[in-house]
C-alpha cells in the first residue's frame, strides 16, 4: 500500500513540476493538458486521477507556489523580511513553480477563478516578520504591521510585474531594493536604517 501511495505522490509532483514549466512558458491559455502530460511522462488516466481539469491543475500550481521555497534563515525582523523579498526576486528569475504560480495568480480571471489565497499567504509571511520587527523596536510606533504587510505585497506584486514586462525580471533585485529605499523612511526607526543590507549572492540567496 505504501509503495502505491508513494508512486501517487511522485506522479502528482511530476505533474505539478511539468505544469509549472508549461504554464510559466505559455500561460494558461497557451498551455494544454497534452503538453503537460508529455512533459510529465504520465498517461491521461494518471493526469485526471490527480487533476480533473486544466483549471484544477492551474489552481493547484497557483496556490502551491510557495511550497518548497527555503526562505532565508536568521533572526526574525526587518532584515530577514528584506532578505526574503530579495530571495524571492532571485527565485522569480529561476524557479518555474514560483514563476508559474505568480503568472497564474495574475491570469486567474482567464480560467474563471478568483482566489486571493496566494497573495494572503505572502501577506501573512510578511506580517510575521513585521511583528517580530515591531517587538524588537525596529518600526516606527505609528506603523500598523497588518496594513503594511498588505501594502508591501501589493507593491511587490506590481514591481515584479513591471520588471517582468520591461526586462524579463533582469532588474528585479534593483527594483525591489529601490522599493525598500522609499519605504524604509516611513516605517523603520532612524538608527536601524543604515544597518540594513541589500546584497544578493549569485545563486539568488542573500548575503
Amino acid at each position: 500500500m505504501r509503495s502505491v501511495q508513494e508512486r501517487a505522490v511522485k506522479t502528482r509532483e511530476a505533474i505539478l513540476r511539468a505544469a509549472s514549466e508549461v504554464f510559466d512558458e505559455f500561460g494558461f491559455s497557451g498551455a494544454s493538458v497534452s503538453k503537460i502530460m508529455k512533459r510529465a511522462g504520465v498517461t491521461q488516466g494518471g493526469m485526471y486521477f490527480h487533476f480533473p481539469s486544466k483549471v484544477a491543475l492551474a489552481h493547484a500550481v497557483m496556490v502551491e507556489q510557495g511550497d518548497g521555497l527555503e526562505l532565508p534563515s536568521g533572526e526574525d525582523g526587518l532584515q530577514r523580511l528584506i532578505d526574503t523579498t530579495l530571495y524571492l526576486a532571485g527565485q522569480l528569475q529561476t524557479n518555474p513553480a514560483l514563476r508559474a504560480g505568480v503568472r497564474l495568480a495574475i491570469e486567474q480571471g482567464e480560467f474563471g477563478v478568483q482566489d486571493d489565497a496566494p497573495y494572503q499567504y505572502w501577506v501573512q509571511e510578511f506580517a510575521g516578520q513585521l511583528r517580530a520587527a515591531r517587538d524588537k523596536g525596529e518600526l516606527l510606533p505609528e506603523v500598523d504591521v497588518d496594513e503594511l504587510a498588505w501594502v508591501l505585497v501589493s507593491s511587490y506584486s506590481g514591481t515584479q510585474l513591471l520588471s517582468q514586462i520591461s526586462t524579463g525580471r533582469a532588474d528585479l533585485h534593483e527594483r525591489i531594493t529601490t522599493l525598500w529605499r522609499y519605504l524604509l523612511p516611513g516605517i523603520a526607526v532612524p538608527a536601524l536604517r543604515p544597518l540594513l543590507t541589500f546584497e544578493e549572492q549569485q545563486d539568488g540567496t542573500v548575503a
